[in-house]
């Protein structure tokens, strides 16, 4: 079982920035894809992006593309998310996700059975 801490939400301003991260533990990381999710009221959870095994397996939605970098530290277990530009629209809980893989991809929530606790952000215009 993998355990999950999130870190770094919080309230910005449209245009501004916020770095997430992903504390990993209790699991060889270096196997597992690295994902982040978001929930914003009302709506389903919905894949930000995923990372696999190497930087060359990354997986974004189209939402995000060109403003969010998901990146890792497999030496550390840790996965970090950039996000530039930020728009209310980007406003909801984030939370980091973990499956068994190599290969990052637009996988569902269910398909992730390990959880962290989230994390809000809070985008105004």
């Amino acid at each position: 079982q993998v355990q999950l801490v999130e870190s770094g939400g919080g309230s910005v301003q449209s245009g501004d920035s916020l770095r997430l991260s992903c504390a990993a533990s209790g699991v060889r990381f270096s196997s597992y894809v690295m994902a982040w999710f978001r929930q914003a009221p009302g709506k389903e959870r919905e894949v930000v992006a995923a990372i696999g095994w190497g930087d060359r397996s990354i997986y974004y939605g189209d939402s995000v593309k060109g403003r969010f970098t998901l990146s890792r530290d497999n030496a550390k277990n840790m996965a970090y998310l950039q996000m530039d530009s930020l728009e209310p629209e980007d406003t909801a809980v984030y939370y980091c996700a973990a499956r068994l893989g190599f290969v990052a991809g637009p996988n569902a929530a269910s398909e992730y059975n390990n959880w962290g606790q989230g994390t809000q952000v809070t985008v105004s215009s």
